[in-house]
Formats: structure tokens, sequence, C-alpha cells
């Protein structure tokens, strides 16, 4: 059940701090007005408070497996978003980095 959670609150993370980058992106690179910056700058700081809920009480421990959550989720979010296509290395390197994730946040740990 915490693995579940656990996962849960890195998916809305993901979908928090890479949706609010986007929107950003597009309000400034794609000229779309600071409406568009303004929601991304309110997801980016609900995503902060999110990974607060992790049960893992190692800031470190948490951001650092949040990283492999952002990569795999940056190149889904490219895909859906934008239309980008990943090759295989993209889908090779966002598999290592999930492994990575799972190592850092699932280990079991002594003590």
């Amino acid at each position: 059940m915490l693995v579940a959670r656990s996962v849960a609150l890195f998916a809305v993370a993901a979908l928090l701090e890479i949706g609010g980058a986007w929107l950003v992106w597009q309000g400034i690179r794609e000229h779309r007005g600071w409406i568009w910056v303004g929601a991304g700058v309110v997801a980016l700081g609900l995503y902060g408070a999110v990974a607060t809920f992790q049960s893992d009480a190692n800031f470190g421990r948490v951001l650092a497996a949040y990283g492999g959550v952002f990569v795999a989720g940056s190149l889904a979010w490219g895909m859906v978003a934008d239309g980008y296509r990943p090759d295989r290395f993209d889908v090779a390197g966002a598999l290592v980095c999930l492994a990575g994730m799972a190592v850092i946040m699932y280990a079991p740990r002594g003590g």
C-alpha cells in the first residue's frame, strides 16, 4: 500500500512539475501570454507541496528518486502534448532512470 501511494504521489508530482514547466514554456516561448506563465508557476508550487507527502523523510532521497520519474514523464508529456516520438535510446534511458528510482526509493533498508 505504501509503494502504491508513493507511486501515485510521484505521478501527481510529475504532472504538476512537467505541466507547470510546459505552461511556462508555452507562455514565453510560444507567446501565449502571462496567464499561461502564471498557471505554470502555480502548478510548480503545487508540485513542491505534493513532494512533501512522500512517507520517506529524506528530502534528498525523495527528490533523487523523483528525478527518474521526471525523465520518463517528460518524454511521455512530449509525446502527448507535442507529438514527440522518442527513439529506442530515449526509451532505454527512461527505463534505466525508472529502475534507478525504484532502487533509491523502494530498496529494503535495515534499521
